[in-house]
C-alpha cells in the first residue's frame, strides 16, 4: 500500500512515542488500553500503524466514532494521509449513508453500526480489531460494544484484539474490567493556553454570555475561535445576535452541530479563506474527535445537553447541566493545537472546583429498552452475565424488559419472540420498530416509516409565535408536500426543508427494508396517525380530564397537558409521543388525535372491565360500578348490582379513614363523652383500664367498634348520631358505662340548687357558676370520687368570669372581698353579703320574704 509522506507525518504526532509499545503489547494481548491527551494523533495514526501488524493479516479493523460527523471527518483523514479517496483502504459507515468497498480494510463505523454488525454476526468474521475511540464520553452503546466484543473474544472470534483508546478517562477500571490488561500512556505535546474565568450572572441567557464574549476576542483580533453551547437553540440564537452586531466580513459565522446540513458541517470543520476567520458555534460535538482547522480561541458556555430517562415515568427528558471538568479541559484543549491559545470560561474558579470530575455514563441515565432488546437477541436476560463499567441501572432495565413484553418482544418467561428478532433487525427504538412492524401487518407500512422517521429526528416545523401545533399530522402534511414538490404554508410556521429531506431518506430507507412499496401516505391513510402511534406509545395513550381544557391522563397514571390552547386540545383522546416529562404533569410536544372507537376496536386485548366498590369522598358514600379500562383510563361505566355487603363495609371504613374520623356525626356531648372517658384514662379511675378513646385510636380501630353499626350502609348520611353514639359506647362495658356516669358525670348540682354542666375540653373540668350559687359552701367541688376538683370559674350576674379558682375556701376569706366592692357597685340588685358564708345559696336576683299577709315580696 503506498502512503506517500505517511511516516514523516506520523513521527510529528506525539502518539509516535508509544507506537513500538503498542505493536508489542497487542502481538502478546488481546487487550490493550491507550490514554493520550487530545491532539495526539491517536484517531489519525493509531489504526493506519497497526493495519499492517502480523496478526493483521488479511483482516479489517473497525474504528468506532461516538458521532456521525466524528465517523465521516475521521474517515477523510484517515484516506487523505495515505493519498486515496474514502472507500478505498478506509472508509465508514453511518446512519443514512456508507462509504465502504470491497478493498476497505480500516472501517470507522458509529458505536450503533457495531452492534448490529455483532447480531448479524456474533464472531465478527474477518475483523481483528476494534478500537473504541473517545471512549471516555462513556455512550451507551459503546458500553453495549464493548461487553459484546469481550463475550465473544477468546470465543467465537478467539484472536479478535481490543483497543480502547481515551483522552481523559480514568484507566484503572477500564482495565480491570478487561483483565488486567496492559496499559499505554502517551504524553501531549499542547502548546500553553491562558485560561480566563468569566462569571456570568445566573439570570443572563448562555447565548448573550457567548455572543458577549466573542464579541470581546473579535474586538482584540484574538484569531479565529470556537465556541461551546448546550444545543442548537443556543446556536442559532447567537448567531441571530452576532449578525445583528454586524460583524466585519473578515468573521466568518460557521454553526456546527449534528442535524445540521452536511455542507454546513464541513464549512465549520474547513480552514477559513486566506485572510478571515472563523468563529464555530458548536455543540459538544466538537469536544473530541474532530479537528477544526485554524481554532486559537475557546469560549465554553460550560454547559451540555443529553437524555435522562425516569423509571417512575417511563419518559425521557433533556437535561441541560454543568459539563465535567474533564469536558472543560478537553474544550480547552482545542484553544492549544496550533500554537498558544485563549480559553474564556463562562463560570468562576469557584464553581470549576464544583463541578464532577467526569461525564455521567449514558447507561446511568439511559431509556434501556434498546439495549434490552439487543441483550434479549444476544440471548442474555440478565445483564450481569456480561462485565460492564458500570452496569444498567435494575428499575430502568426492568422498566425497559416490560416494556418489551408489552410490545411482544419477550414472551412472559422473559425469552426474545420471533416478533422480538425481527424488531432487533430494524435501526429503530423497540417503540418505533414494533409499530412499522404492526402497521405493516395492517397495510399501513408507509405511513408507519414516515412517522418512525419523524420521531427520531428533528422537527421540520418551526413556529414564529409562542403558538404551537403539536399535531404529528401537520408534519406527515409537510413531508407529504415536500415528496410531491408542492408547498407547504401553515400560520406563523417555516419549514425546515433539510430536515424534510432527511425524513424523506429514512423513511425510504426503512420502506426498502421492509419491503413496502416506497410511496407517500393518501390523507386517507395519514388520519390513521393517531392509531399506529398508539403501536409505538400503548402507555402513552390520553384522555381529556373531566372539565380540563388541555389537561390528560395517560395510560400509565401520568398526566400530560398543553401549555397553551392548540388544536389538538379539543379532542377527547390523543395518543403523545414528545413530553417533556420534567414535571408532575408533563408537557405535550407532538401527539395525534386518537378515535374511542379505534382503541375499542386495536386494544381490545388490553381493555378489561373491572369492578370498583370504592368511597367518593365528594359525595361521602361508597360507590359500587364496572369501570370498563385501558390501563389507566375509563372509557365507559356501569352500576354494579349487588355489590358484596362486606366489600362496602371494608370500602366505608376506608373512605373514614382517609377523610378523617371528624366527617363522623359528632355532637357536643359525644366530644364531652370522648374527653370525660379520656379523663378517667389519664387518672387511672376505678373501672379501668378504660379505653384509649383518642381520635388517632378510633381511626386506628374502626373495624373494631365502627364497623359492626355501618354493616349495610353505603351513605355515611345513613349514620344516625343515635346509633353512632351507640358505636362509641360500645367500646366501653357495663360497669364502665356506669362508672363513667358516676365519676365523670355531665352535670353537677350546686348549692343553689342548679344543675350545671362540666366543660372537659380542657386539661382538667371546668364548672362555671354564678358567685351566688355557691354561698355557703367553703368546700370545691369534686368528681371522680373525690380525686378530681373542679376548676370554678365564678361567674359575675352577667356570667363573666370574676375568679378561677380550684379552693373556694381560700377564695371567699382573701379575693372575695375585692370581688364583692369591685361587682356590687355594677349589680347593686344582687346579694353582697359581707360574710358568704352565713349567707344562703341563691340563683335568684334578691332573697324573697314572706309577709304577713302570706304573700311573697321581694326585698
Amino acid at each position: 500500500m503506498q502512503r506517500p509522506h505517511f511516516s514523516e507525518i506520523i513521527d510529528q504526532l506525539p502518539v509516535a512515542s508509544v507506537f513500538g509499545q503498542l505493536k508489542d503489547l497487542l502481538a502478546r494481548h488481546l487487550s490493550v488500553v491507550l490514554v493520550a491527551p487530545p491532539g495526539a494523533g491517536k484517531t489519525t495514526a493509531v489504526p493506519l500503524v497497526l493495519l499492517d501488524q502480523p496478526w493483521m493479516s488479511g483482516k479489517r479493523i473497525l474504528m468506532l466514532a461516538p458521532r456521525r460527523l466524528a465517523a465521516r471527518s475521521a474517515a477523510h483523514r484517515l484516506a487523505a494521509l495515505i493519498g486515496e479517496k474514502v472507500g478505498q483502504t478506509t472508509g465508514y459507515r453511518v446512519r443514512l449513508e456508507s462509504r465502504v468497498g470491497p478493498q476497505t480494510r480500516i472501517e470507522v463505523i458509529t458505536e450503533g453500526i457495531l452492534t448490529r454488525m455483532l447480531q448479524h454476526d456474533p464472531s465478527l468474521d474477518g475483523v481483528g480489531l476494534v478500537i473504541f475511540d473517545e471512549f471516555h464520553e462513556r455512550n451507551l452503546d459503546a458500553d453495549l460494544g464493548l461487553a459484546l466484543c469481550r463475550d465473544v473474544q477468546g470465543v467465537l472470534n478467539e484472536n479478535l484484539r481490543l483497543l480502547v483508546m481515551s483522552a481523559t478517562l480514568d484507566p484503572a477500571p477500564v482495565a480491570d474490567l478487561l483483565g488486567g490488561t496492559p496499559l499505554v500512556e502517551c504524553k501531549g505535546r499542547m502548546f500553553p493556553v491562558a485560561t480566563h474565568y468569566v462569571e456570568v450572572s445566573a439570570s443572563c441567557p448562555a447565548q448573550r454570555a457567548v455572543a458577549d464574549a466573542v464579541l470581546h476576542s473579535v474586538a482584540n483580533q484574538e484569531g479565529s475561535l470556537l465556541a461551546f453551547l448546550p444545543g442548537a437553540p443556543e446556536i442559532r440564537r447567537t448567531v441571530k445576535i452576532l449578525e445583528a452586531a454586524n460583524l466585519p466580513d473578515l468573521w466568518i459565522l460557521a454553526p456546527l452541530y449534528g442535524t445540521l446540513p452536511r455542507n454546513r458541517q464541513d464549512t465549520a470543520l474547513a480552514r477559513p479563506p486566506k485572510g478571515r476567520y472563523k468563529i464555530v458555534l458548536a455543540t459538544a460535538i466538537a469536544e473530541t474527535s474532530l479537528t477544526i482547522d485554524g481554532i486559537r480561541v475557546v469560549i465554553d458556555a460550560g454547559l451540555q445537553r443529553s437524555p435522562r430517562f425516569d423509571p417512575v415515568s417511563g419518559m425521557s427528558q433533556l437535561v441541560t447541566r454543568p459539563v465535567s471538568r474533564a469536558s472543560a479541559d478537553q474544550r480547552r484543549g482545542r484553544a492549544g493545537r496550533l500554537g498558544p491559545g485563549i480559553c474564556y470560561r463562562l463560570w468562576s474558579e469557584a464553581v470549576h472546583r464544583t463541578l464532577p470530575a467526569h461525564n455521567r455514563p449514558e447507561i446511568l441515565d439511559a431509556d434501556l429498552s434498546g439495549l434490552a432488546l439487543e441483550l434479549a437477541a444476544w440471548g442474555v436476560d440478565n445483564p450481569a452475565a456480561l462485565g460492564w463499567l458500570d452496569p444498567p441501572p435494575t428499575p430502568a432495565f426492568a422498566q425497559a424488559r416490560q416494556l418489551l413484553t408489552d410490545l411482544g418482544a419477550l414472551d412472559r418467561q422473559g425469552k426474545i419472540t420471533r416478533h422480538g428478532r425481527r424488531m432487533a433487525t430494524l435501526p429503530q427504538h423497540p417503540r418505533t420498530a414494533h409499530m412499522v412492524l404492526t402497521a405493516q401487518q395492517k397495510g399501513m407500512g408507509a405511513l408507519a416509516c414516515d412517522i418512525a422517521a419523524l420521531m427520531g429526528e428533528r422537527d421540520p416545523l418551526h413556529f414564529v409565535s409562542h403558538q404551537r401545533d403539536a399535531d404529528l399530522r401537520l408534519r406527515l402534511e409537510a413531508l407529504a408536500a415536500y415528496r410531491a414538490k408542492q408547498p407547504f404554508t401553515h400560520a406563523d410556521t417555516q419549514v425546515d426543508h433539510n430536515a424534510l429531506r432527511t425524513l424523506q431518506i429514512i423513511a425510504k430507507q426503512l420502506q426498502h427494508r421492509l419491503g413496502i412499496r416506497s410511496a407517500s401516505p393518501s390523507p386517507a391513510k395519514r388520519s390513521n396517525a393517531g392509531l399506529v402511534l398508539a403501536w409505538a406509545y400503548p402507555d402513552r395513550i390520553a384522555q381529556k380530564r373531566p372539565g380540563s381544557q388541555a389537561r390528560y391522563l395517560l395510560t400509565n397514571g401520568r398526566g400530560a397537558f398543553f401549555g397553551s390552547p392548540e388544536p389538538l386540545s379539543t379532542s377527547p383522546y390523543l395518543v403523545t409521543a414528545h413530553l417533556d416529562g420534567q414535571r408532575r404533569e408533563a408537557r405535550i410536544f407532538l401527539a395525534a388525535a386518537i378515535d374511542r372507537h379505534e382503541l375499542m376496536d386495536q386494544f381490545s386485548d388490553r381493555i378489561h372491565w373491572q369492578e370498583t366498590i370504592a368511597w367518593d369522598s365528594k359525595r361521602q358514600a361508597v360507590t359500587a360500578i364496572r369501570l370498563q379500562r385501558l390501563g389507566a383510563l375509563t372509557l365507559d361505566t356501569e352500576p354494579l348490582p349487588d355489590p358484596n355487603p362486606e366489600t362496602v363495609l371494608t370500602a366505608f371504613i376506608a373512605g373514614i379513614r382517609k377523610d378523617g374520623i371528624m366527617i363522623l356525626p359528632w355532637r357536643r356531648s359525644l366530644r364531652t363523652w370522648q374527653m370525660r372517658v379520656q379523663l378517667l384514662a389519664r387518672m387511672d379511675a376505678p373501672g379501668g383500664p378504660w379505653p384509649d378513646v383518642s381520635d388517632r385510636m378510633l381511626t386506628e380501630t374502626l373495624e373494631k367498634w365502627l364497623a359492626p353499626f355501618v354493616y349495610g350502609i353505603s351513605r355515611l348520611s345513613d349514620l344516625s348520631p343515635r346509633n353512632f353514639a351507640f358505636a362509641l359506647n360500645s367500646l366501653l362495658d357495663r360497669q364502665q358505662q356506669q362508672a363513667l356516669e358516676a365519676q365523670a358525670p355531665t352535670h353537677i348540682t350546686v348549692p343553689s340548687g342548679s344543675r350545671l354542666p362540666i366543660d372537659y375540653s380542657g386539661p382538667v373540668p371546668v364548672l362555671a357558676v354564678r358567685i351566688q350559687e355557691m354561698f355557703g359552701v367553703s368546700t370545691t367541688p369534686t368528681i371522680a370520687g373525690g380525686r378530681q376538683p373542679l376548676m370554678l370559674h365564678l361567674l359575675s350576674p352577667a356570667g363573666r368570669p370574676a375568679q378561677i379558682t380550684q379552693d373556694l375556701g381560700s377564695f371567699w376569706e382573701n379575693s372575695y372581698p375585692e370581688v364583692k366592692k369591685e361587682l356590687k357597685g355594677r349589680y347593686p340588685k344582687h346579694v353582697w353579703p359581707d360574710d358568704p358564708m352565713q349567707a344562703a345559696p341563691t340563683n335568684r336576683t334578691k332573697h324573697k320574704k314572706k309577709t304577713t299577709d302570706g304573700v311573697s315580696r321581694k326585698n
